[in-house]
């Protein structure tokens, strides 16, 4: 399909004059495009055959623009720009209108993923507005199933609490001790997890969290005991505050050190246990095109995280 502008002339000699004025040579233009020379060179007189008017001196090792050149190359890049502009929006159309995207998200497990995902979609349909949701786990999967959310980053849950629900795991998080700088434990370089459950524990809200409460459980099973909780938090804030005042220690991801700085210490624990997994859910068979979209950007977005 031809791409018209006005009368004969066409988007592709609009593409071939910038590239030209641009790089102020017609081989690197080229190059630049993979047309060959005299095909590039062609199209652009044909341009200027069009206007009735030269855009560019010519010489045996350079181009450089007229004055009537350097007037139309700022209206040629803008006209591209509104046809780019105009592709972006259908495109936003096709992948399910211009409407908003709900995604219900982790703060602190998602904080490496998530905004490089954003990025990446929003240049992709920046006419669908992606609106974020701080949720607990239990929340983001009441509003999949809901259908308030269309995606959520998170944690992976249990595989009960996934019934109905896909979830593609995507990065994996250490966990960690976080402890008060100056508490006992903050010397160490790492904490054994019998001497670890014996202190009293910070955590989410059992209500919220079931997941972090089973993770618990598992991650101090070898050691015959359970940790004692002291407190529980509804998110990572009031969580932070409360070990780096002395209220406990907390089970949490490496991931926090990015929010709670050096308020806190995160200690490895020995003997490791498994690392969280971070992903995306979704309703089974629920997926739109800009749903699809945002996945893919999230799967790219981990791969970067990988290198």
């Amino acid at each position: 399909m031809r791409e018209r502008h006005a009368g004969g002339m066409e988007l592709r000699h609009l593409r071939y004059f910038v590239a030209v004025a641009e790089a102020e040579n017609v081989t690197r233009a080229a190059e630049r495009l993979h047309v060959s020379q005299p095909a590039l060179s062609r199209q652009v007189r044909d341009l200027e055959d069009e206007l009735g008017f030269a855009l560019l001196k010519r010489t045996a090792k350079a181009v450089s623009l007229t004055d009537a050149g350097r007037t139309f190359l700022g209206e040629a890049q803008a006209v591209l720009l509104r046809a780019e502009a105009a592709v972006r929006a259908a495109r936003a159309v096709a992948a399910g209108g211009c409407g908003e995207l709900h995604v219900g998200y982790a703060p602190s497990p998602t904080v490496r993923l998530l905004p490089a995902a954003l990025r990446a979609f929003q240049t992709e349909l920046p006419m669908v507005r992606v609106k974020l949701h701080d949720l607990s786990t239990e929340e983001m999967l009441d509003g999949l199933r809901r259908g308030r959310l269309q995606l959520a980053v998170m944690v992976r849950p249990t595989r009960g609490m996934l019934r109905g629900l896909c979830f593609e795991p995507l990065v994996r998080d250490a966990l960690r001790l976080a402890v008060a700088p100056r508490h006992p434990l903050a010397r160490l370089r790492s904490v054994p997890l019998a001497q670890a459950v014996a202190e009293p524990f910070v955590g989410f809200t059992r209500k919220d969290y079931p997941e972090y409460y089973a993770m618990l459980d598992e991650v101090f099973a070898a050691t015959g005991r359970q940790p004692r909780i002291a407190e529980e938090h509804e998110g990572a804030s009031s969580l932070i505050a409360a070990v780096e005042a002395g209220g406990g220690v907390a089970l949490v991801s490496q991931s926090l050190a990015s929010s709670a700085g050096d308020r806190i210490r995160l200690l490895p624990l020995t003997p490791a246990p498994q690392s969280l997994v971070v992903g995306t859910a979704w309703l089974d068979g629920q997926t739109s095109a800009a749903t699809e979209l945002f996945l893919k950007c999230a799967r790219a977005a981990a791969g970067n995280l990988d290198r």
